[in-house]
Parts: structure tokens; sequence; C-alpha cells
């Protein structure tokens, strides 16, 4: 048993019991109205709280999924994940963030499984794989992805360097792309959705590698209801904000 990591959990559930203002679930104990909900990939260095500064319950809906998917498969056919379409439909939810993050694993098998054919053994987690494995592959014959200069924060081009090869093999500047390229395929296939029809929907990107800019921990806007271009997302955030606008794909 790992009584030590019990300890240190209890621990930690003491500081946030301290840390809430008195009377935080007043509002809330009945029910709660969200403001967004974030789909964001499982990975215990992504904090969907952390990262957004969310230190009051009841204003983010939180999923997480590997590769950050907004759909599951019901009787053979592709919905909306229902950890997304329940707040959107029940709690007035109208805003999804789908949050992607640089060195994905999830997408990094999906792209060895598309080169390679060998996918990761545990069932789940190669189910999960499988369901990134069109959308990985139709980023692979895509120029922006395989190919693609990068628009950076200050629209200069910056971005994107040289193609590391780490121990994996992996190509991680294509990986990064693809991480992307997978937040635009989620964005399109929830805005697709009947449940989401009305809500607003916004694609991010956190970035722990310096591959956006150099803040480590910053999202940066890559899609707002579909719209890609840099340059109006910019117009749309405002200029404070502006530097939490950046691409690595560029037609």
């Amino acid at each position: 048993m790992h009584r030590g990591i019990l300890v240190d959990l209890l621990d930690r559930n003491d500081d946030h019991v301290a840390a809430l203002p008195s009377g935080s679930f007043d509002s809330h104990r009945e029910g709660q109205l969200p403001g967004v909900v974030s789909v964001c990939c499982s990975d215990s260095r992504v904090s969907q709280e952390g990262m957004f500064a969310v230190e009051e319950p009841g204003f983010l809906f939180t999923s997480g999924a590997i590769g950050n998917s907004v759909s599951a498969l019901v009787d053979g056919e592709r919905v909306l994940d229902g950890s997304v379409a329940y707040p959107l439909g029940h709690t007035h939810t109208e805003v999804l963030a789908v949050v992607g993050h640089t060195g994905c694993g999830a997408i990094a098998a999906a792209l060895t499984a598309a080169r390679t054919g060998e996918f990761p053994a545990e069932p789940g987690v190669r189910a999960d794989v499988e369901a990134l494995l069109p959308i990985v592959e139709a980023g692979l014959n895509d120029p922006a992805v395989v190919g693609g200069a990068a628009d950076g924060a200050d629209g200069e081009g910056a971005v994107d360097g040289a193609a590391e090869k780490p121990a994996s093999g992996v190509d991680t500047s294509v990986r990064d792309r693809l991480v992307e390229y997978n937040v635009h395929e989620q964005v399109a296939f929830a805005r697709e959705s009947e449940e989401a029809a009305d809500a607003t929907v916004y694609g991010f990107v956190y970035d722990l590698h310096g591959v956006y800019g150099d803040r480590d921990g910053a999202v940066y806007l890559v899609n707002a209801d579909g719209e890609r271009d840099p340059a109006a997302l910019r117009d749309l955030v405002g200029e404070a904000h502006a530097d939490h606008v950046a691409t690595l794909l560029k037609p």
C-alpha cells in the first residue's frame, strides 16, 4: 500500500479546504451552472483548473480524455461524449473549450500506429488510440502538418524549428502539429453535433515545451467556432491577449 501517497492526498485536501473562501458552495450545493465545459487530454502535467487559475467551485466543468477527444463510440456510432453533452444540455453551459497540449503521448501513439501498425497493449488505451488514428492519418496527408511553416504569436513565423528526434523516434515537430490538427478536428466534431449546436467552441493548445512561445503553461487559442486565421483570432481576443494566439499550421 502506498501510505505515503495516501497521506499526501489527505494533506493536500486539508490545504484545499483551508484555501476555500467561506461560503464557496453556498450557491452551488443544490446544482451547478458552470460557464465552461473543458475537455483536456488526460495528462498529469496538464491541470485544467490550474491553467485557467480556477480556484472557485462551479465555474469549470472538467472532462479528461486521452487525446482530448470529445467523442464516444455508442452502438457503433461516434457521438458527443456524455461528459460534454451533459453540461451543454443540463447545466446551461454555453461554452466548450477543447484543450490539447504539446508533447501529447496519445498523439505520439497514434502517429506510431499510423507508421508501424503498432498499438498500446492495454485494450482501453488501444481503443482510444484507434479513435485518434483516422485524424492522425488525415493530418499526415495535410501539407500544413507534414511540412508546414509556423506562424508564431508574434506573426513572424518563428514557432516551428528543426524537427527533434528523441529516443522514441517520434518526430516532435510533426507530433505537435498533429496535436493542433487534432484540436481542430475535435472542435469540428463538436460543432457538428446536435448537442453543441448552440455552444461557442474554442480550441486551445497548452504549451509546456516552448513550442508556441517562451512561457511554460501558456494556452494558445488556435480555433474559435471554426475560425483558425491568427489575425482574426487576435482581433477576437484583443491586443492585450494577442500573445495567446499562435498556430503551427500554415497553408
